[in-house]
């Protein structure tokens, strides 16, 4: 048995039936962490802290069994979650040293729950982008190929989570920060509905747009983790996949992918129509009219309500925080906020009131077609080269990063519906490709029912060359 292997629900039944101690699971970890360090997946850990607990945990198991679901397993946790033990540094110079009171709520129901802080994962500075290419701690490098990006923001969390650091990583999504990391790093990644988790204790970008989200390297271990946030049971029933109705919406979200993402995603639904999956060609009646620039403004317009907040409360004014940021293109972002191009308070009531149409689009859709869930490439590529963080190549031209990233999974965004990233396979240069599953607004374990059931049919992916080494 190779403890880093093991999923999160493994690793827990090897622990509970005392095949696997804590010490011998976590240096396992730790002796991975440190061979993969140049991958930089993280900004802030407590290696001796976490030999200690699991020292403690052991001592304690050989008289009397500890009950507590996440008992001993470390869990990383993005740096824009508070922990009170570490700094919540939001990959910003201003707050590297910040150190919140108290934890967020999805840690303190970690902690309850047994689990371990195993690090603070490196993220986009701020949150603000798709690369995790940071000026400040350092760009996060995918363990398929580490020239290129992990996807962003979360990119750290799916790093450590795809390179067997642990076995399972918190993120945080706006728009795609959880599910595209996780696509183009080859594991799952699930953005719950809006309000789903408690949102105390997050470096916000967009209260209104933002939820944590659990990464991890199964469908089965996702959903274990959001039983566990949600405080729901934790029971994931078996489905049979035939009659489930998938939409596949070949106009918004398959138009303009790379090949070699749709040569993927093609094979993927080839497989589930084979096994009795109803596939219905369709597109969301005036999605790209209520979507387009909503996301945007919403967020442009919340973050500078929300991060003044937040520089505040560490004890920081809102110059300070700006002086320390220094990712080139998330100084351009707060420049524009700053000056003439800012959101005003009239645009965004437009975009408030856009979402509500969006919104209404989407349940229209989900029920006149009898529609399990919509399903398409989660990003239009592969993960690209590091330093594209404005324009990157599609086609052979050059489109904005961050847009082209994000296009598909930001509409389910902005209308607050759950959705999940699975790994449908590996391009011919050998790169993951995600197909995202996104469900009616509050149909998060139906959703994940369904995710599961179409993961066992889709080949397993390997382990990725940085962890063969």
């Amino acid at each position: 048995m190779d403890p880093i292997e093991l999923s999160l629900i493994e690793a827990q039944k090897a622990i509970r039936r005392r095949k696997l101690g804590h010490q011998e699971y976590v240096h396992a970890l730790l002796q991975q962490t440190d061979r993969l360090a140049h991958l930089n997946a993280w900004i802030s850990r407590d290696r001796e802290r976490l030999i200690q607990q699991a020292k403690v945990l052991d001592q304690a198991s050989c008289a009397q069994p500890d009950c507590r679901p996440l008992i001993g397993i470390p869990v990383a946790i993005k740096d824009n979650i508070d922990t009170a033990d570490l700094p919540t540094s939001g990959g910003t110079r201003a707050l590297l040293a910040s150190r919140p009171q108290r934890n967020a709520a999805v840690v303190d129901r970690l902690l309850q729950s047994g689990g371990l802080i195993a690090g603070k994962t490196n993220l986009h500075e701020l949150a603000l982008g798709g690369t995790t290419h940071n000026a400040v701690t350092g760009p996060c490098r995918n363990p398929w190929n580490p020239l290129r990006v992990p996807g962003g923001s979360s990119g750290g969390s799916a790093v450590a989570v795809a390179s067997r650091m642990v076995p399972a990583a918190l993120g945080t999504d706006t728009g795609a920060s959880v599910r595209l990391p996780a696509a183009l790093c080859g594991v799952v990644g699930f953005r719950p509905s809006m309000g789903r988790y408690p949102s105390q204790g997050i470096l916000h970008l967009s209260p209104s747009k933002d939820t944590v989200g659990p990464m991890a390297r199964s469908v089965a271990d996702v959903a274990w983790l959001d039983a566990l946030l949600a405080q729901d049971p934790a029971d994931l029933p078996d489905v049979s996949l035939k009659g489930l109705r998938l939409g596949i919406p070949r106009g918004d979200f398959f138009e303009g992918a790379d090949p070699q993402v749709l040569a993927v995603i093609e094979q993927a639904l080839d497989t589930l129509a084979s096994e009795g999956v109803v596939c219905v060609t369709l597109d969301v009646p005036d999605l790209k009219r209520h979507n387009d620039t909503t996301g945007s403004t919403l967020v442009m317009f919340e973050m500078m309500q929300s991060l003044p907040a937040y520089a505040k409360a560490q004890g920081l004014s809102m110059d300070a925080l700006l002086a320390g940021v220094g990712s080139p293109d998330v100084v351009r972002i707060l420049s524009r906020q700053l000056g003439h191009e800012r959101v005003t308070a009239p645009a965004y009531a437009a975009a408030l009131a856009r979402r509500q149409k969006l919104q209404a689009a989407y349940a229209r859709h989900f029920a006149d077609h009898r529609l399990d869930a919509l399903a398409f490439p989660t990003c239009l590529m592969t993960a690209p080269p590091i330093g594209h963080d404005d324009l990157v190549d599609l086609h052979g031209q050059a489109v904005p990063t961050f847009k082209t990233l994000i296009r598909n999974t930001d509409p389910g965004s902005n209308a607050g519906l759950p959705g999940i990233s699975v790994p449908a396979g590996l391009t011919a240069e050998g790169l993951p490709v995600g197909l995202e599953l996104d469900g009616p607004l509050g149909s998060d374990r139906h959703l994940l029912t369904v995710a599961a059931a179409i993961e066992r049919v889709l080949p397993r992916l390997p382990r990725p060359p940085m962890v063969q080494a």
